[in-house]
């Protein structure tokens, strides 16, 4: 499986990221090393959507403070980056999308990034992976 994560990125042309306490949400708990992710800047610290592609080196569960009924989980990762993206993508490009049973990935993204606007990882499928790819030299 794939994933995709909007968080902060300081640096975007960095060769390496590391990214602590991430809130996952659809199928982002399960991401392990070796699994392949799209970075995107988020707009609530300031980015402007999709950066890069990389490959996950280290994905590590944080463990759950004890006495919290309700947690999300997260994960802390390190990626390494493959790729710069080439075209953009963000919330302005994404927005539109909201016919949300309508199998496109701009809704696959535009629902799991932006109607909760929080940061997170995600999973996402095939089909956004290989839309996703399009954004990337080949």
């Amino acid at each position: 499986m794939a994933y995709a994560i909007k968080t902060d990125i300081p640096d975007l042309e960095a060769d390496e990221f590391h990214f602590v306490g991430q809130k996952t949400m659809y199928g982002g708990k399960h991401i392990a090393e070796g699994d392949t992710i799209y970075l995107f800047a988020s707009e609530n610290e300031g980015g402007k959507g999709l950066v890069a592609r990389g490959v996950v080196t280290s994905a590590q569960a944080v463990l759950r403070k004890t006495g919290i009924e309700r947690q999300t989980p997260r994960v802390t990762i390190a990626v390494r980056r493959t790729a710069l993206a080439i075209k953009s993508l963000g919330r302005t490009e994404l927005k539109p999308h909201q016919t949300w049973n309508d199998g496109r990935p701009e809704t696959e993204l535009n629902f799991k990034f932006y109607r909760q606007a929080t940061d997170k990882i995600v999973g996402i499928s095939d089909g956004t992976v290989a839309f996703l790819d399009t954004f990337f030299p080949p």
